[in-house]
């Protein structure tokens, strides 16, 4: 029995195209410059002796401020952790830094009356603290990931509190000194801040840089640099010192939104697809569908009389890896789209058939293939080709792309325990070798050999790793 049907992919009129994105270009930049309207009203009309000054209601709001800053500081750790990505390396320091620098300034609610600097002095630090680490973070975006040891490295990140903490020291230093009631101490802390986020939008700018997640990096930034602006023409307690919390509020909202989208998703903030590139990829699988309808009518008596598939664990098997290869080896050199492959091999499984018997040995290999299939997104695919060793093929996926994947896979089977009836659980670890096509070789056999070679130096470089070079 066969199915027909028919797409038709319309493209848009290309002045139509143009006129949206720059609407939708205009949308966007009027968002981001949103609070300089609020900020405006307030420093024409709002009147200057109006003021609410309710010390409960801030050492709340800052307490809350001060909780979320962990929870998304942690988030973002989680990210970095699993994809390596120096920006997330840095975005965390800068969740880390505000939360540890911000946090006195609640505390010290109460001495405004007595040290109104000691009170006022945290908050502009704390923001120049996190605009520089966020630059220092862009200017490392797409920088290749940190080496897996390195990402947990206790002694540095508790380097990094102790010189926050050392910060905190400085700042009440500062507030007991005579420099504490000049007003280039506060101007200068928060016109850093002002700076420094101009300078993270300029870098966006001039970098085209424009991915998902760092557009609402670049949101964000811009909302801190404006509730600088606005600290800056404020006084304590008036409307504008509100604003300015309220304004900075928005801006770390909307930074922990993209931080849990990365979570949710890739772990990272540049491989996540945007929905133009969904859509790209939507109208080129709907334009090849005609064709390939053709196609299945003439070769379906012959995939029935093939079987695809690995009787045990349900993943593909050999043959069909090495066909479903060359189609997407064809794509990639026609579309140029990134093309990246996983050789996967179980580590000492041949002790798990010998001491727990094959049986055992075979609920090992279903549970690793199910937890494959949770690992990869659903267009990747997953195949058995040898007793124990296995290819995942990632199209459109680069090298980092595809060690992110890997490394996602690893630990999830690290840290799995592989329940066979009532005998006690197994633990598992893979080895890993990654090629990408171009990259590693443009035929079949080189491609393919390159990941074999790496999964090779994995089983001998100590097992449960990642070889990418």
């Amino acid at each position: 029995m066969y199915m027909s049907a028919s797409f038709e992919v319309h493209e848009p009129p290309t002045a139509l195209r143009l006129v949206t994105q720059a609407y939708a270009s205009l949308l966007l930049t009027a968002f981001a410059l949103m609070p300089v309207q609020l900020i405006a009203y307030l420093y024409f009309y709002q009147a200057p002796t109006l003021k609410f000054e309710d010390h409960l209601f801030h050492e709340i709001a800052i307490a809350v401020a001060t909780l979320e800053g962990l929870f998304v500081t942690y988030v973002t750790w989680r990210c970095y952790k699993s994809s390596g990505e120096p920006l997330l390396r840095w975005l965390t320091l800068g969740f880390l830094g505000f939360v540890l620098i911000y946090a006195p300034h609640g505390a010290f609610t109460g001495m405004a009356h007595h040290n109104i600097w000691l009170f006022l002095l945290y908050g502009p630090a704390s923001r120049l603290a996190m605009s520089v680490l966020l630059f220092v973070g862009l200017l490392s975006y797409n920088l290749p990931p940190d080496d897996v040891e390195n990402r947990s490295n206790a002694r540095a990140w508790l380097t990094w509190s102790a010189l926050f903490l050392t910060v905190d020291l400085i700042v009440a230093w500062v507030a007991y000194s005579a420099y504490a009631g000049h007003p280039a101490v506060r101007l200068s802390l928060e016109g850093g801040a002002l700076f420094f986020c101009a300078l993270n939008v300029a870098v966006m700018l001039s970098r085209r840089i424009h991915s998902p997640l760092m557009v609402i990096f670049g949101v964000s930034v811009t909302w801190f640099g404006l509730s600088s602006l606005a600290f800056i023409l404020g006084q304590p307690w008036n409307h504008m010192w509100w604003l300015a919390h309220a304004i900075f509020a928005g801006g770390f909202f909307l930074l922990s939104y993209g931080v849990v989208q990365a979570f949710r998703t890739t772990r990272s903030f540049s491989t996540i697809y945007s929905q133009e590139e969904l859509m790209t990829r939507l109208a080129e699988a709907m334009a090849g569908t005609q064709s390939a309808l053709e196609e299945v009518k003439w070769s379906n008596q012959k995939l029935e009389r093939l079987s695809t598939t690995d009787p045990l664990t349900g993943a593909g098997n050999r043959r069909q890896f090495i066909e479903h290869m060359e189609t997407e080896i064809a794509r990639a050199k026609r579309s140029g789209a990134p093309l990246s492959l996983l050789s996967l091999d179980l580590d000492r499984f041949k002790a798990i058939n010998d001491s727990r018997g094959h049986r055992v040995g075979d609920e090992v290999l279903c549970g690793f293939v199910r937890k494959c299939l949770e690992a990869i997104r659903p267009y990747d695919s997953v195949s058995r080709v040898g007793g124990e060793e296995f290819m995942v093929l990632l199209p459109g996926a680069t090298l980092d792309a595809a060690c992110a994947v890997g490394e996602r896979l690893r630990s999830a089977i690290q840290s799995s325990a592989f329940d066979v009836g009532n005998r006690p659980s197994i633990d598992v670890t893979i080895s890993i070798g990654v090629s990408e096509f171009g990259r590693d070789g443009d035929t079949l056999d080189e491609f393919l050999s390159v990941a074999d070679r790496r999964l090779y130096r994995a089983k001998h470089e100590g097992r449960n790793c990642v070889i990418a070079a």
